[in-house]
């Protein structure tokens, strides 16, 4: 017996996806972008740091570019060409004004109809979440209603950004109410997209290969759902 009914994703078509870090999409969450980049659906990413502070052993100066020139390959690979990398402190990310002004102001130029999170709850599935992970999603999801508030950041009025509402918010990794459905191709894509974030990843010495780890995800997902491979997520109504 199932127990996630699958995500009807035929009213979706466009999706911003607003993440901390790079590579922080590439844990499951590109394999379903790979999905809606096939299907001809618009899909932006949104990181709000550029992760320089994620290798101990090299500075933050040598890391931030490497980082951005991994997370384009990783995009490529899913077939998205719209990448904005943020300047927000990583490991410091807080959800300010700051921050929801500069989310809403994508909202607002892009114009999705679904935003894309990861769990921004204090337990994730392995284990205590990051700060930046928590705070970015809180941000986020305030910044959906900033974004259709017209007397919210009343200056991105001026600049001619008018409001704009996402339907709907998607939460990878914390607790599903649906699942995605995926091919192996796509479970693919998604491996490959991890893997791009080759220095990063050779950095983290107990870090699960991807081969076997998003695999796991979409296979463990599409049992809940019924199907062969599927990406669980949480689906909240905006």
């Amino acid at each position: 017996m199932t127990e996630l009914p699958l995500f009807d994703d035929t009213d979706v078509d466009r999706v911003l996806c607003v993440v901390a870090h790079p590579d922080d999409m590439e844990y499951g969450g590109s394999a379903a972008v790979a999905k809606w980049t096939d299907e001809g659906k618009k899909v932006s990413y949104l990181l709000l740091t550029r992760g320089e502070a994620g290798i101990r052993d090299m500075s933050p100066e040598q890391v931030a570019p490497l980082r951005a020139a991994e997370q384009r390959r990783a995009c490529t690979i899913v077939g998205v060409d719209d990448l904005e990398i943020l300047d927000f402190p990583d490991g410091l990310v807080e959800p300010s004004h700051e921050l929801r002004r500069a989310i809403a102001r994508k909202i607002r130029e892009f114009r999705p109809d679904t935003v894309m999170v990861t769990n921004f709850e204090l337990k994730a599935r392995w284990g205590l979440n990051h700060v930046d992970h928590r705070n970015a999603g809180i941000a986020t999801a305030d910044a959906i209603r900033d974004a259709d508030n017209p007397w919210i950041f009343t200056e991105l009025n001026d600049e001619g950004l008018e409001a704009w509402k996402a339907a709907r918010l998607l939460i990878n990794g914390a607790e599903p109410t649906h699942a995605v459905a995926l091919t192996a191709e796509h479970v693919d894509r998604g491996v490959r997209s991890l893997e791009a974030h080759q220095i990063y990843l050779q950095a983290l010495s107990d870090h699960p290969a991807p081969k076997d780890m998003i695999p796991s995800i979409t296979t463990s997902g599409g049992e809940l759902a019924g199907v062969d491979y599927a990406l669980p997520v949480g689906v909240i109504d905006m």
